[in-house]
């Protein structure tokens, strides 16, 4: 009897439960209030989460769509930051400097093989070959110096601008400037002192013949014996102080940005 005192019917199907049962076990109902609310919801999720997840497909089909339009429009972003690290501008010139030493190496034997095709040696005599064997000595002394200007530069050349600089080009070029007054300037006193020494000596007036030969113009005589190494000197001053502006503006233009 107690037993019996302790069953119910449960209110959904009629069927006889423990009085302290939460869900019914013949109809599967859950039986207090709060707990049926929350099953209610959970039967209700299936048509909000399908529509959920259908709004969440779409959205992603809308990210999708955004983010290949905007990689049309910007891949050439990379590029464009390339250029303007100042990487575009400072590798090329390495390569350039690589290339213009390579050339310093080249030079005296194509002047060489110039003055031989000429053939100045055939009809000059003794005095042309001995002329031209100490001349072509200080070609080959200059260029060894300007390849060694070159190659000793190419690496600088890299740092002459910091990462980020508003205004990465100027320095890079006024450093070229720089470099290629310092070989010219070589180039010219020592190639130009040599000449004059040496076509005064062995050739006075027809050392114009050996320089037509060589493709060299330096016939001044005695007087290129002082003139060419001023000339030389004037030039690396010159484009020195050209350098030294390019970048001394570059630095307060990149100043006055920050």
């Amino acid at each position: 009897m107690q037993e019996k005192m302790n069953n119910v019917n449960c209110p959904y199907c009629g069927e006889e439960i423990l009085a302290t049962a939460k869900k019914c076990k013949h109809c599967g109902e859950w039986l207090e209030k709060d707990v049926n609310e929350n099953i209610a919801i959970e039967k209700s999720q299936p048509s909000l989460s399908s529509n959920g997840e259908a709004d969440s497909r779409k959205w992603r089909h809308k990210l999708k769509s955004h983010s290949m339009e905007n990689k049309f429009f910007t891949f050439i972003k990379p590029f464009l930051s390339y250029i303007d690290s100042g990487k575009l501008f400072k590798k090329p010139f390495n390569w350039l400097y690589i290339g213009l030493a390579v050339v310093n190496l080249i030079l005296p034997f194509i002047l060489l093989y110039k003055a031989i095709d000429s053939g100045i040696f055939d009809y000059g005599g003794a005095k042309f070959t001995f002329a031209f064997i100490f001349i072509w000595l200080f070609i080959v002394a200059a260029c060894w110096i300007g390849f060694q200007i070159w190659w000793n530069r190419k690496e600088k050349v890299l740092e002459s601008s910091q990462e980020g600089a508003e205004f990465p080009a100027t320095p890079v070029i006024s450093h070229f400037v720089q470099t290629f007054g310092e070989w010219l300037g070589v180039f010219i006193a020592v190639v130009g002192f040599g000449v004059s020494f040496f076509t005064t000596i062995f050739l006075g007036e027809e050392s114009r013949y050996l320089s037509n030969a060589l493709g060299l113009p330096f016939t001044m005589g005695i007087i290129g014996i002082v003139l060419f190494p001023l000339f030389g000197f004037i030039t690396i001053v010159i484009c020195r102080f050209i350098a030294e502006q390019c970048r001394a503006l570059a630095a307060i233009a990149n100043n006055t940005k920050k």
